[in-house]
């Protein structure tokens, strides 16, 4: 009867070991599961950061623009402005803005539709629309 004990317990002992390797390896790809979604969901939240300060930068350089626009002479027929300059640094590198004009009334009649286009590497940001009166 002992031997029989002996071998049940020898049994129950290499179970356990068999167990605690599994545990081991389901609790490894767990872990590797995690931490792949954690490394997407960092990876997505700095892309998202950056794409966020993008378009502030590009709506804040529209904004100042259209001041630019608004306070320059009304030009009667215009079909563009000229820009404001951009502001140095790097913040602002390989930004360029474009602002276009065009009466709302056939002949001119003092009212014009603005459009600025933000473009960062060729490539479009933002557009701001606005108007400009002859006061």
């Amino acid at each position: 009867m002992k031997m029989i004990v002996l071998r049940w317990l020898r049994r129950l002992a290499q179970r356990e070991s068999g167990i605690a390797f599994m545990e081991t390896a389901i609790a490894l790809a767990i872990l590797g599961v995690v931490s792949v979604s954690f490394l997407s969901g960092l990876t997505t939240a700095s892309r998202t950061v950056i794409i966020t300060d993008e378009h502030a930068t590009a709506e804040s350089l529209a904004q100042s623009q259209m001041e630019w626009v608004k306070s320059a002479n009304y030009s009667y027929g215009a079909t563009s402005y000229a820009a404001a300059p951009l502001p140095g640094g790097k913040d602002y590198q390989q930004y360029s803005a474009t602002v276009l004009a065009s009466p709302l009334h056939a002949p001119d009649d003092g009212l014009q539709k603005i459009t600025i286009t933000i473009l960062r590497s060729g490539k479009e940001i933002f557009v701001l629309e606005g108007y400009k009166v002859n006061r």
